[in-house]
């Protein structure tokens, strides 16, 4: 469904009565989505796309089709939901900042120079200051998702002496003639890889309970 605000509708009326039907069309803003009281337009989520290809570096780009749309519009939608549920759980916020800039100094060094981040920064259409306070959410909503999810995510003995044998060994030797390291040495890495895999599945099921409660 569209949404027009009164303005947009004036705006709208303007272009008619000066012929510019097109320009009309191209300038309503078209709502896409919605969050509890809370509209997602297609401006934002094109938005949204440019800043994911900007934190990427220089090497992404390229036109979005519908389905890569689709799919920011998707992860705006849980973002947004995320920060909520971050706001209201209290999580951590004492370093956020510091966290920010060194995500922001991470994407920094992709670019192959200052001029070259700049030239980026303007196609995006942003100041460092507004990537910063969108870098600010995304480490908040990591932090919730640590926070709540981690516990739930203990993995057992049994589970690491399995992926070591089933999916370390076999993919270590084909990328290596040397001997297999022992189970014991990799332990807190596997242990990491398979935390990650229960958190991603225990976070599909927590965002399929927050969208069904708005």
């Amino acid at each position: 469904p569209e949404l027009l605000t009164r303005t947009r509708l004036a705006f709208a009326l303007v272009l008619m009565a000066c012929g510019s039907a097109s320009a009309a069309a191209e300038t309503l803003d078209r709502v896409v989505a919605s969050v509890g009281n809370v509209a997602l337009t297609q401006s934002e989520v094109k938005a949204e796309h440019r800043l994911e290809l900007f934190l990427k570096g220089p090497s992404a780009a390229g036109v979005p089709d519908t389905a890569a749309l689709e799919r920011v519009r998707d992860r705006l939608i849980e973002q947004k939901l995320l920060a909520d549920e971050a706001e209201a759980e209290g999580v951590d916020r004492s370093d956020i900042m510091e966290a920010a800039k060194q995500a922001l100094g991470d994407v920094h060094r992709l670019y192959s120079g200052e001029e070259p981040y700049r030239n980026a920064l303007r196609a995006l259409g942003a100041t460092e200051e507004q990537v910063l306070s969108r870098l600010q959410v995304q480490v908040l909503t990591l932090r919730l998702i640590d926070q709540r999810l981690r516990p739930a995510a203990w993995v057992e003995r049994p589970e690491i002496e399995a992926y070591y044998a089933g999916t370390f060994v076999p993919e270590f030797r084909r990328q290596n003639a040397g001997p297999v390291p022992p189970v014991d040495e990799v332990e807190p890495q596997i242990r990491e890889i398979l935390v990650q895999k229960k958190i991603d599945q225990l976070l599909a099921d927590w965002l399929a309970e927050l969208k069904a409660g708005r």
